[in-house]
Order: structure tokens, then sequence, then C-alpha cells
């Protein structure tokens, strides 16, 4: 099975020498989501962050041919416990249902101080769903 990177052009570019998801067969797993603009921009909001997030996924998911139904698996961090609802009313807009798995960590930071939060998933897009 060969694996291929995922990077569309609508979201801003990895930060290093990595892709913001690998997609092998009918699996997808994406990098953290960080909550920056395509210019670069960080909103200091932790709900517009988390928008961000969501909607990198998003993009992310549509390059590999799959929807949020597709998803299986969130790993969230946040860099407060008040952060926490926040990401859970995000995600309950993008996301219907809870037949997906979901971790949520508290850190102590991210690469740029500004950052609040970062999402992770995983999808599989079931053949005879």
């Amino acid at each position: 099975m060969k694996k291929a990177g995922v990077n569309p052009t609508t979201i801003s570019q990895p930060l290093a020498r990595y892709s913001h998801g690998v997609a092998f067969g009918d699996w997808l797993v994406s990098s953290g989501q960080l909550g920056a603009e395509l210019d670069g921009t960080i909103p200091d909001d932790a709900e517009a962050q988390c928008v961000l997030c969501f909607e990198n996924l998003k993009a992310i998911l549509a390059a590999a041919g799959m929807t949020f139904e597709d998803v299986v698996r969130f790993n969230a961090f946040v860099t407060d416990r008040a952060y926490f609802p926040v990401y859970g009313k995000v995600r309950d807009r993008y996301v219907a249902g809870s037949d997906f798995a979901s971790t949520l960590v508290i850190v102590s930071g991210f690469t740029r101080p500004e950052f609040k939060v970062e999402v992770e998933i995983t999808a599989f897009r079931a053949k005879n769903a």
C-alpha cells in the first residue's frame, strides 16, 4: 500500500518537512493542525483558532476525498482547561453524532506561545458504510 502526502494549497503550508496529512489505502492521518490563517495570522481568540483547526482538517479531508463523517478519532490539545468547552462547541459544529473516539489533553504550550489549540485526526473511508 502506497502512502501519499496531503497538503492542500488552501491552508498554510507545513512549518517544517512533513505533510499535513498522509493517505494510505482507505486511511488518512493528519498532523496536528494549528489555528493559523493562510497568510500566517494567528487569532488571539481560542474559538477562532479552533475554527481554523477544523477548517484546515476539512480541507485535508476533502483533498483525500473524505469528510468529517470518515473521522474515527480526534486528538486535541489545549493550553488551558477553559478551552475544553470551547473546543467541544466548535467540534460539534463540524461533526454530527458520536461515532468517533476522542481525546483531549491539556499541554503547557506549542511551538509558538500564541497557539492555544491543536487538533489531529484519523479517518477511514468505509467502502460499505
